[in-house]
C-alpha cells in the first residue's frame, strides 16, 4: 500500500519562531537565578514591535526587553531593510505574579519543604495544569523520528546555516520548508516533494536563488538514493519573497506546535511549549512522552510507538498512561504499558527532579524542533532505559 506524507519546517527567522526563542530565553534567564520560579510568558511581534506579556512569579530580576534584543539581533535582524531591526524596535512588557489559584497544586507541598522536591513530598506536588500530552518514536531515522519533519527541520536548519555563514549572503532570516514522502507498506521509500521558501534580498534573480538553493541546501540535505526524477522541487514558487520576518506577518508563542513536534505524524495534546516552567505538564510531561517513547523503540520493543499522558492540576500522579504501538509491538501494548510504569516515575515533580529541567536548557529547542534536534543534548532524547526496558520485556 502506498501513501504520502507531508510535514513543515520554519527558519529561526520565522515570526512565530521569534517569538518562541524570545519566550524560552526569558524561561532560562531567569531559572538561571531561580530554578523554582514560576514562568508563563507569550510574546507577539509585528512590524516594529515586540509584546511580551504573562505571568511570572521569580526572586530574581532580569531586563526582559535586552533578553528580547539579543535574540532578535543573534537571528540575524539588525538592519532596518531586513524589515525589522532589534536595535530600533519598540519592546513593550506587561507581566503580573502568577495567580495563586493555579499556583496552589505545586506551592503547598514545595512550602512545607522549603522548596525541595524529596521522595517523601513528591507525591504532594501536582501538576500545574490539567491536559493530555503525546510523545511519540519510530525508526524510520536514527534519531527516532518521522522522516519528513526530520528533513524539513534540516533543510531549515541548513538554509540558516548557509545565511550565516555567508555561503549566500542575499538570504534573509525568514524561511519556510516542506517534504513530502512516499511510504510503501508503511515504510518510506522516497522523497516525492521539497519545497524551499526563502526571504531575499531585491536584486537576486529568481533562477539564482532557484539553483543556489537546491545546490547549497538540498543537496546537503536530503540523500541521493531516496530522490529520483520524478521527486518535484519547489524553491520560493510565487517567484518573490522580499518582505518577510515581522514586517510580513505577525507571530505568537505557540503558534507552531506542529512544528515543534513531530510534523503531525502523531497526535497532539493542543499544548504549547515555549515560555513555560517545567511545572506546566504541557511542557514536561510532553517531553517525558517523547522519553518513553524512544526508549521503548530504542530497546526493540516497537517498530513505533506513542504515548499519551493526562494530568489534573494539583494532582501528581497522571491520570492516564496509554501506549499504542499501532500493531508493530514485539510483546502486547498492554504488557509494554505495565513496563513503562514500573521504569519511568511519571509523578509530576518526578519528571522535573528526574530529566533535571530546573535548568536553562530551552532556548536551543525553541527552533527546530523539541524532538530529534540532533544538535542539541536535551534530556529527555537519552535511551537510558534501553537495557532494563529489554530485560523486563523478556520476562514475558
Amino acid at each position: 500500500m502506498h501513501k504520502f506524507f507531508t510535514s513543515e519546517s520554519v527558519t529561526e527567522g520565522h515570526p512565530d519562531k521569534i517569538c518562541d526563542q524570545i519566550s524560552d530565553a526569558i524561561v532560562d534567564e531567569i531559572l538561571k537565578e531561580d530554578p523554582y520560579a514560576r514562568i508563563a510568558c507569550e510574546t507577539a511581534i509585528t512590524t516594529g514591535m515586540v509584546l511580551i506579556i504573562g505571568e511570572i512569579s521569580a526572586k530574581c530580576y532580569v531586563d526582559i526587553p535586552k533578553i528580547a534584543r539579543k535574540v532578535i539581533g543573534d537571528i540575524g535582524y539588525t538592519r532596518a531593510k531586513y524589515g525589522f531591526d532589534a536595535e530600533t524596535c519598540a519592546v513593550l512588557t506587561s507581566i503580573k505574579e502568577q495567580s495563586p489559584d493555579i499556583a496552589l497544586g505545586v506551592d503547598k507541598a514545595l512550602e512545607a519543604k522549603k522548596g525541595e522536591y524529596t521522595n517523601n513530598n513528591i507525591e504532594e506536588i501536582g501538576a500545574g495544569d490539567q491536559g493530555m500530552m503525546f510523545g511519540y518514536a519510530c525508526n524510520e531515522t536514527p534519531e527516532l523520528m518521522p522522516l519528513p519533519i526530520s528533513l524539513a527541520h534540516k533543510l531549515a536548519r541548513r538554509l540558516a546555516k548557509v545565511r550565516k555563514n555567508g555561503t549566500l549572503k542575499y538570504l534573509r532570516p525568514d524561511g519556510k520548508t516542506q517534504v513530502t514522502i512516499e511510504y510503501k507498506d508503511d515504510m518510506p521509500i522516497r522523497v516525492d516533494s521539497v519545497v524551499v521558501s526563502t526571504q531575499h534580498s531585491p536584486d537576486i534573480d529568481h533562477d539564482k536563488i532557484e539553483r543556489d538553493i537546491i545546490e547549497h541546501v538540498i543537496k546537503p540535505v536530503i540523500p541521493e538514493k531516496i530522490m529520483d526524477n520524478k521527486t518535484k522541487i519547489f524553491v520560493n514558487p510565487t517567484g518573490r519573497f522580499v518582505i518577510g520576518g515581522p514586517q510580513g506577518d505577525s507571530g505568537l508563542t505557540g503558534r507552531k506546535i506542529i512544528v515543534d513536534t513531530y510534523g503531525g505524524y502523531a497526535r497532539h495534546g493542543g499544548g504549547a511549549f515555549s515560555g513555560k516552567d517545567p511545572t506546566k505538564v504541557d511542557r514536561s510531561a510532553t517531553y517525558a512522552a517523547r522519553y518513553v517513547a524512544k526508549n521503548i523503540v530504542a530497546a526493540g520493543l516497537a517498530d513505533k510507538c506513542e504515548v499519551q499522558l493526562a494530568y489534573a492540576i494539583g494532582v501528581a500522579t497522571p491520570l492516564e498512561v496509554n501506549i499504542d504501538t499501532f500493531g508493530t509491538g514485539k510483546i502486547p501494548d498492554e504488557e509494554i504499558s505495565d513496563i513503562v510504569k514500573k521504569v519511568f516515575d511519571l509523578r509530576a515533580a518526578a519528571i522535573i527532579r528526574d530529566l533535571n529541567l530546573r535548568r536553562p536548557i530551552y532556548r536551543q529547542v525553541a527552533a527546530y524542533g523539541h524532538f530529534g534536534n540532533v544538535v542539541c543534548d536535551v534530556p529527555w532524547e537519552k535511551t537510558d532505559k534501553v537495557e532494563i526496558l529489554k530485560k523486563l520485556a523478556g520476562q514475558f
